[in-house]
């Protein structure tokens, strides 16, 4: 298989993933898009994860210095004349329990992250989780009641052993999903809009319903550079065979020369 009929062959077979239910159950499957669920940038997610992390720091760390220390102000001895070297504050940096030079000040560790670079991450941490089998879609996360127990069961029964993100689409009002994951150690439930590349790395298993995983899927996809949809383009659609040059005519060589 070569050429225009590989390429074809590329772009019929996409990358798809089972749809459960909170049974564990298959109910259906969803396609996934190659231009977001393709290639991990660990660079881009390190970049990410690195200013997620800063941006959450408190920098309230703080030091005196020779204006906060206590101590009266008063010179301890003359100028000159004593043998002694000059002192004109007993709070001086050179003294013990005087102030600090240059020591640390709150202040805020966050700094400007390119929209586009983040959302590339967010397309690695997908991709990451989907590569690792650690990408789990449910139908939808519907709950009778309010039951820690219950919902704990479902989470076994999707193979979920350690930690686990929920994630589900924003402002979905499903109550019952709030009150019975928040008290679960090593659970967090997140709207689609909050999802960070640190919280997919950070967590075990990430468990979208459909509607979030489209949803997400669809402002991904939309927010790739022009040059990778060019790309994604050509490679789906056949090239076009490159015109080879007419020989020119003896007439047409006289006619030159002349």
């Amino acid at each position: 298989m070569h050429g225009r009929e590989a390429r074809a062959h590329k772009k019929k077979h996409m990358a798809t993933i089972d749809i459960q239910n909170l049974s564990g159950g298959k109910v259906g499957t969803l396609e996934l898009a190659d231009e977001v669920f393709g290639a991990v940038n660990e660079d881009l997610l390190w970049e990410a994860v690195k200013h997620y992390r800063a941006a959450h720091r408190a920098g309230t760390h703080a030091t005196k210095n020779k204006k906060l220390v206590s101590g009266a102000g008063k010179k301890l001895w003359k100028q000159k004349g004593t043998g002694r070297a000059r002192v004109g504050s007993i709070r001086s940096p050179l003294w013990r329990h005087g102030g600090t030079v240059h020591g640390p000040q709150p202040h805020s560790y966050d700094y400007q992250f390119p929209r586009k670079k983040l959302l590339g991450a967010l397309r690695s941490a997908l991709a990451a989780k989907f590569a690792d089998g650690k990408l789990i879609v449910v139908n939808a996360f519907s709950l009778k009641e309010v039951k820690t127990k219950a919902f704990r069961e479902s989470l076994d029964k999707l193979k979920v052993e350690t930690t686990a993100l929920l994630v589900e689409v924003p402002n979905h009002g499903n109550r019952n999903l709030v009150l019975s994951s928040r008290n679960l150690e090593g659970v967090e439930l997140l709207a689609g809009n909050q999802v960070h590349p640190y919280h997919l790395l950070r967590y075990d298993r990430a468990i979208f319903s459909q509607p979030a995983i489209e949803k997400l899927q669809v402002t991904l996809k939309s927010s790739l550079p022009k040059r990778h949809k060019h790309a994604a383009e050509d490679e789906g659609s056949p090239k076009k065979a490159a015109k080879t040059p007419r020989r020119r005519t003896k007439h047409e060589k006289a006619a030159e020369v002349a």
